[in-house]
């Protein structure tokens, strides 16, 4: 099931230009946003565990995130990155990591899946950085399976002051390397007041400076 309340918006990130933008950073992404990340990594594989089962890790990348989830989950990976997912393909092999089931590349905004697919569906920094943010989350929506859950870390881009006025001009820029640095919380909690059967099971800043956050979904059990 899709949300019923998408906000259209006009965005100069296209699906092509991200594609690019992140199969340049594939050789060195583990480098440079390794430890950028890890906590709000570990977040999440945490909240994830939590419910198990059958887990979507949306924008996989180079799977920097699948040894660290238990044997016990099974794992299916999607990004848009080609060379990323060869990355991962490779951390798999290396890792004989049994519980990945697939890796695939796939727009977030066009899952390939069936209607509750999953248990869990995650998303880690990856909302902030597709063209239609609120097409993605639709999506995640509709393959996740009645009472299961959405696990989304992003960051939380400023709603004023000088943060605010930086993050606005450095929008061009950051486009051009594949994400944001507008986005504010407002535009999540639009999407959830609109958006029949999914509720906020937790908003929570993470370590060190807040700038980025753990989101729960829980999508509505059937009637």
């Amino acid at each position: 099931m899709a949300g019923n309340g998408a906000v259209p918006t006009v965005d100069d990130m296209q699906t092509e230009g991200v594609a690019k933008a992140y199969d340049r950073w594939a050789p060195i992404y583990d480098l440079v946003f390794g430890q950028v990340f890890a906590r709000g990594r570990s977040a999440a594989i945490e909240a994830a565990e939590k419910v198990g089962g059958r887990i979507l890790e949306v924008g996989v990348g180079t799977g920097i995130s699948l040894p660290q989830y238990s044997s016990r989950s099974r794992l299916v990976g999607v990004d848009l990155s080609a060379p990323m997912l060869e990355k991962a393909r490779e951390r798999v092999a290396q890792r004989n990591l049994r519980n990945v089931e697939q890796l695939e590349v796939m727009d977030a905004e066009h899952l390939g899946f069936a209607d509750a697919s999953f248990d869990v569906v995650v998303a880690q920094y990856v909302v902030t950085a597709v063209p239609n943010p609120e097409a993605a989350l639709d999506e995640f929506l509709r393959v996740a399976r009645p009472g299961g859950e959405i696990v989304i870390t992003t960051r939380i881009g400023a709603d004023g002051g000088l943060r605010g006025a930086i993050e606005s001009l450095l929008q061009p820029v950051v486009n051009r390397l594949g994400w944001r640095t507008e986005f504010s919380w407002a535009r999540y909690q639009t999407w959830i007041d609109r958006t029949a059967g999914v509720s906020l099971l937790e908003h929570r800043p993470l370590p060190p400076l807040g700038h980025f956050s753990l989101i729960r979904l829980r999508k509505a059990d059937v009637a």
